[in-house]
């Protein structure tokens, strides 16, 4: 596995990390049994980083990846986030001081620790000052529950507001060959200001698998069958939009030739494609099952050529698809987001 400096840190991160958004719902039935082998699989083969949310079905994903972990805790960086989906405010979202702490407390009982690695404001709650919140933050680290503290989907000027109460330690962003809108402004701000970096969506939300077809039926149960709050999210609809679709999968089908050309998977081109960014610490990616898990960590070790990665660039432009869409970061919808 390839470690990489988690910002400043000091603590080394897996290039490849452990989305755990699947576990909390939204992506269809997962077997409760598999993730717990899954993640054990993860961490023999050096996947140290492992990504859940209070969101993801209100605790579900906590309690699935404390539980999966057991005794293995200390092998792990666990990140969580908060802020969101409370069905109590109007926007869904409550940085406020208060919940906080109350927030950081049910967390660390989900998960079994004493300690957060790395805490993350989910969305930003544009009706709490900042400054409220980020001391509020800096609050549950003097006490020792988290280490470090971070964002999630702020704008650029929104983190500055924050860096001026208190570092900013780790940031996330959805980052992969579709979705590219990281790179003018929060990926060159990251490598300045020695934040770290963590790409959600690496696989495109499923579609940089390779095994959808253009009349896929993904089923009633799964957000990208473009039902609901999720399904009118601006990029979401760029990646599963009936308008779109068509032509993104013709693009990925053109991207197994490159992978291809390395005897690697289409995953695993993707997430190579990912953590080729000098500034990503790590690729967060969802997994059901050891073959996945087994299938990602193959993605390091090696480097794409720069003609490859100029042949995906050509592939995208020759199916039309816009990688950097002059849309910024959506309002967060009623379901849990990553």
């Amino acid at each position: 596995m390839e470690l990489r400096p988690f910002g400043r840190t000091g603590l080394d991160v897996s290039a490849i990390g452990f989305g755990c958004w699947e576990i909390g719902g939204g992506y269809g039935d997962i077997e409760e049994e598999e993730f717990v082998r899954a993640i054990g699989r993860s961490l023999d083969l050096g996947v140290n980083c492992f990504d859940t949310a209070e969101g993801y079905g209100m605790g579900a994903s906590e309690r699935a990846l404390g539980a999966a972990l057991g005794s293995r805790r200390d092998e792990a960086i666990i990140v969580s986030k908060f802020g969101m989906n409370y069905r109590d405010k109007p926007n869904l979202r409550d940085s406020s001081r208060e919940r906080v702490l109350a927030s950081i407390d049910k967390t660390l009982t989900n998960l079994g620790t004493d300690h957060v690695d790395v805490y993350l404001v989910h969305w930003p709650d544009r009706e709490t000052p900042f400054e409220e919140t980020m001391a509020a933050l800096h609050e549950i680290v003097a006490a020792g529950k988290v280490r470090f503290v971070g964002l999630s989907n702020f704008r650029p000027e929104e983190i500055e507001a924050c860096m001026a109460v208190r570092r900013v330690d780790v940031v996330q962003y959805g980052w992969n060959m579709f979705d590219r809108r990281m790179q003018s402004e929060i990926l060159p701000y990251c490598a300045e200001h020695g934040i770290g970096f963590m790409a959600y969506g690496s696989l495109a939300f499923g579609l940089l698998t390779g095994t959808f077809t253009e009349d896929h039926d993904f089923g009633g149960a799964d957000w990208r069958a473009r039902q609901g709050n999720m399904g009118a999210i601006k990029m979401f609809g760029a990646l599963f939009g009936p308008e779109k679709f068509p032509d993104n999968v013709r693009a990925v089908e053109e991207l197994k030739g490159v992978a291809a050309r390395y005897d690697r998977s289409l995953p695993q081109l993707a997430l190579r494609w990912a953590v080729s960014h000098p500034a990503v610490s790590t690729a967060l990616v969802g997994c059901r099952t050891v073959a996945e898990v087994e299938d990602n960590v193959g993605a390091v070790g090696w480097s794409i050529t720069d003609d490859d990665l100029a042949e995906i660039d050509a592939i995208f432009a020759r199916h039309g698809v816009d990688t950097t869409p002059d849309f910024w970061i959506e309002e967060a919808p009623r379901a849990a987001t990553a």
